[in-house]
C-alpha cells in the first residue's frame, strides 16, 4: 500500500498535481460537478502534454536528420514545451512540487515584501520548475531540501521578475492594473533600456500602417505552420531529395514530406498548448483564489501578450527582427564554438514582439527594431550556452527558449560543479539569484525616477 501510494500515485506527476487540484477545488467550496471536472481536467492536461512531446520529438528528430546531412552541422530548435515534456517522464514528481511550493513562497513574498505581484502564467511556472528541479537533482539535492531549495528559487523569480518589469509595463499600458509574468523578462529589460539608450525622437512603431495581409501572424498555429513548413522546405532542398527518400520518408517525396513535418511540428505544439491550457485552467485559478485571500491588493503578473494590443505594429516589428536576429545568429554561434541554435517560432514570436512593445515604449521604432535583434540575439546565444548544462542530463539536443531559462540555468548548472555542501548550495543560490535581480531592479529604479524628472 505504501509503494502504492509513494510511487504509483504521488510517482506520478499527472495525479499529483490532479490531487492538488482536488484539494484546493474542495477548499475553495466548490460543487460536486465543478471538483470533479477541474480534476480530471487537470489530470488529462498532464496526459495531453506527454502525447504532444511525442509528436514533437518525432518532428525535431526528422529536422535534425535533414539539418546535419545539408549543412553538417548539429543545428537545435530551442522549444520549452518539447524539452519540459520529455523531462516529465523522469522528473515529473519534483517538477510538480517545486511548481506547487514555488506558487506558495510566490504568495508569501508577496504578502511580506512591498513587491504584491502573483505570477499567473502557469505554463511558465510549470518549465521553470521543471529546469530547476532537473538542475538541483544532479547536484545532488533530494526529498525534502530539493523541494524547499527548488522553491524558494522559483517562488523569488516569480515574484522579482514582474517588479523588475514593472516601471516599463506601466509606460506602455499606461496603468498600473497588471504586470507581465513570463520568463523571458530579461529580454524584455534589454530591449527596454536598448530603446531608452538609441530611441530618442524615434517616432511609435504605432504611427505606422501594416498591411492586413501579416495579420495572419498573430494566429499563433497558423503561424507556426508556415514559418516550420518553411524551415522545413529550406533544409529539406539543401539535404536533396535522395538522402530523405531513402533514409527519412520511406520513398515518399520530399518536399511532401517535408510539408508533413512542418504541420507534424506544428500539431505537436498546438496539442502541448491544449494541454497546459486545460491543466493550467484548473489549478491556477484555484490557487489564486486562495492568493486573493491571502495577499490583499495583489497585481496579476499575466503572459506577455497581455500587452500586445496596446502596440499591434511592435508586436509584427518585433516578431521579424527578432527572428532575423536569430538567423544571423546561426553565423555566429560556430565562430565561438557552440552549436548552431535554428530560431524557432515559438520563442521568436512571443519573446520578440513582447521586446518590440518593451522597446517602442522606450525607444519609438528604433526601440522596436534594434530591442527586439537584441532579444534575438539574446535568446540564441543563452540557449546554446546553457545546452552543454542539460545535455549532461540526458536532454543534448533540445533546450529551453527564453532569456531567463538560460541565465537561471547556466548559474546553477555551472554552481553545483562546484558546490557540495547543501547548506552552503542553498545559500550561494538564494544571495547570487537575490543579487542578480537586485542589480537589474536598481537599474529600472533609476530609469523609473528618469523618467519622472
Amino acid at each position: 500500500m505504501i509503494d502504492l501510494i509513494m510511487n504509483d500515485v504521488l510517482g506520478t506527476p499527472a495525479i499529483l498535481v490532479g490531487l492538488f487540484a482536488l484539494i484546493g477545488l474542495i477548499a475553495q467550496r466548490k460543487n460536486v460537478a465543478e471538483v470533479v471536472s477541474g480534476t480530471l481536467k487537470t489530470i488529462m492536461g498532464f496526459v495531453i502534454l506527454d502525447a504532444g512531446a511525442n509528436v514533437i520529438v518525432l518532428a525535431l528528430g526528422q529536422f535534425s536528420s535533414m539539418f546535419n546531412e545539408a549543412f553538417s552541422v548539429d543545428g537545435v530548435i530551442p522549444n520549452n514545451e518539447a524539452i519540459v515534456a520529455v523531462a516529465q517522464q523522469s522528473f515529473g514528481t519534483e517538477t510538480a512540487m517545486i511548481m506547487l511550493f514555488g506558487m506558495v513562497v510566490n504568495t508569501i513574498l508577496a504578502r511580506l515584501t512591498p513587491y504584491k505581484y502573483i505570477f499567473l502564467t502557469g505554463h511558465h511556472t510549470m518549465f521553470m520548475a521543471c529546469m530547476i528541479g532537473v538542475i538541483l537533482t544532479t547536484g545532488g539535492l533530494t526529498g525534502v531540501i530539493l523541494i524547499v531549495v527548488g522553491s524558494i528559487i522559483l517562488g523569488s523569480l516569480m515574484v522579482l521578475s514582474p517588479a523588475m518589469l514593472q516601471p516599463f509595463t506601466r509606460k506602455i499600458t499606461g496603468s498600473d492594473d497588471f504586470a507581465i509574468g513570463h520568463f523571458g523578462s530579461m529580454g524584455y529589460v534589454v530591449s527596454a533600456l536598448v530603446g531608452k539608450l538609441i530611441g530618442k525622437n524615434s517616432k511609435s512603431t504605432e504611427e505606422l500602417k501594416v498591411p492586413k495581409s501579416l495579420g495572419f501572424l498573430r494566429d499563433t498555429s497558423v503561424s507556426v505552420s508556415l514559418t516550420m513548413v518553411i524551415l522545413f522546405f529550406i533544409v529539406a532542398a539543401c539535404a536533396g531529395p535522395t538522402f530523405i527518400e531513402s533514409e527519412l520518408s520511406n520513398g515518399q517525396n520530399f518536399l511532401v514530406f517535408a510539408f508533413l513535418q512542418g504541420l507534424t511540428f506544428a500539431a505537436g505544439v498546438y496539442i502541448i498548448l491544449a494541454g497546459v491550457r486545460m491543466l493550467l485552467g484548473e489549478i491556477v485559478p484555484a490557487f489564486k483564489g486562495v492568493a486573493d485571500k491571502f495577499v490583499p491588493n495583489a497585481k496579476p503578473a499575466l503572459d506577455c501578450p497581455a500587452i500586445f494590443p496596446f502596440a499591434g505594429n511592435a508586436v509584427i516589428i518585433g516578431f521579424l527582427f527578432s527572428f532575423i536576429a536569430g538567423l544571423m545568429s546561426m553565423l555566429l554561434l560556430p565562430l565561438f564554438d557552440l552549436k548552431v541554435i535554428v530560431p524557432g517560432l515559438v520563442p521568436h514570436f512571443f519573446t520578440g514582439a513582447a521586446a518590440g512593445v518593451f522597446g517602442n515604449a522606450t525607444g519609438g521604432r528604433r526601440g522596436a527594431v534594434i530591442g527586439a535583434m537584441a532579444n534575438g540575439f539574446i535568446i540564441s546565444f543563452l540557449p546554446a550556452l546553457l545546452l552543454p548544462v542539460l545535455g549532461t542530463l540526458g536532454f543534448e539536443g533540445t533546450t529551453f527558449g527564453d532569456a531567463d531559462f538560460g541565465i537561471v540555468g547556466i548559474i546553477l548548472g555551472n554552481l553545483i560543479q562546484f558546490i557540495q555542501s547543501n547548506l552552503l548550495f542553498i545559500i550561494v543560490i538564494f544571495v547570487g539569484l537575490v543579487v542578480i535581480y537586485a542589480v537589474g531592479w536598481k537599474t529600472v529604479k533609476n530609469v523609473e525616477k528618469k523618467d519622472v524628472a
